[in-house]
């Protein structure tokens, strides 16, 4: 009688995993921890599992913006990870980006519009992952804070986790300057300087997030404060139709705290959304600045004063405006 072939071996099951934070990770966000313990694990699904509460930290349910510390375990849930994170590491492109400074502890780039700082939420890679490819010599590089995805100007990138953990608590304590260039729709009425609505986050049916502005009693809400000086008046291009609106304001926005789409939702509260919002702006007036050649929202992460984390110097740096955000409004500004 023939002996039977034997039963395929089934892969191990995922189980539990129970990690616990070093010093060296002290600090740092819980979903920017997870991605880099998870070797393999898409971030989606990074964010998710924090989302639904499956991670736990010190058998609490925590948020994404979380900061772990030395000591504290983190539960993750039981995840297959990927056979070839290698493979998919080969796919992120090595590039760099235009430098503002750099030093042995951080650098400073000039992020363009229309790239992601970070993979997640369907990008597949962005500015992070393309400078570490680029930088492959350098043991560790993170983002100090983050830009939305269609805003271009300053970016700032720790070289070491001590530089990370002292410019990440300077944002956080509010001792940073943090100034942006928007240009609106309307005449902003030069009074109005300081804005100081909360704000509250949820997620539209399909998942994707939002903001709006809440009222003081609104448990969930979160103050935020924004400055507003008025830089000039933009005049509409040539051939702009008659029934539009006729004028743009270009203003200088210096936000006290930096909470999520913040400008975008206090600026277009207020009556004037900046020009090529796609979620919070004037769509049928975008759709009419498409065709007048400005292809993506006005706001460009302008100035950016800090203090160096190792000496203690105060650093200034400007990322002045990119070409097709100058040439859009350069020619009609009125001072």
């Amino acid at each position: 009688m023939a002996t039977p072939p034997p039963a395929p071996r089934r892969a191990p099951q995922p189980a539990v995993r129970q990690l616990l934070v070093d010093a060296e990770s002290d600090g740092q966000r819980l979903d920017n921890y997870l991605v880099r313990e998870l070797k393999g694990v898409p971030k989606t699904h990074v964010y998710r599992i924090i989302r639904s509460g499956e991670v736990r930290l010190n058998k609490g349910r925590a948020q994404a913006d979380t900061r772990v510390q030395t000591g504290d375990v983190v539960r993750v849930p039981p995840i297959r990870t990927s056979d070839k994170p290698a493979a998919a590491a080969a796919a992120v492109p090595a590039r760099e980006f235009p430098l503002l400074y750099e030093d042995a502890a951080l650098l400073a780039v000039n992020k363009p519009a229309g790239v992601a700082v970070h993979g997640g939420s369907g990008v597949s890679f962005g500015v992070i992952e393309q400078l570490r490819r680029a930088r492959p010599e350098l043991p560790l590089l993170e983002l100090v804070h983050r830009l939305d995805r269609e805003t271009s100007g300053i970016l700032l990138v720790a070289k070491k986790r001590s530089a990370l953990r002292g410019l990440q608590d300077q944002f956080r304590d509010r001792e940073t300057g943090k100034t942006y260039l928007a240009l609106v729709r309307g005449a902003w009425p030069a009074r109005q300087k300081v804005i100081d609505w909360p704000l509250h986050k949820y997620l539209l049916p399909d998942g994707e997030r939002r903001v709006r502005v809440t009222t003081p009693d609104d448990p969930d809400g979160m103050r935020s404060i924004t400055l507003v000086k008025v830089l000039g008046r933009v005049a509409p291009p040539p051939g702009w139709p008659a029934e539009a609106c006729q004028e743009f304001s270009l203003l200088a926005v210096t936000i006290k705290t930096g909470r999520t789409h913040q400008i975008r939702v206090h600026l277009s509260h207020a009556g004037h959304p900046i020009l090529g919002d796609d979620k919070y702006g004037d769509f049928e007036l975008n759709r009419l600045l498409q065709r007048h050649g400005l292809k993506r929202m006005f706001l460009h992460a302008w100035q950016l004063r800090f203090r160096h984390p190792v000496d203690d110097a105060e650093i200034q740096l400007q990322a002045d405006l990119p070409p097709d955000l100058q040439a859009w409004a350069g020619s009609g500004l009125i001072l």
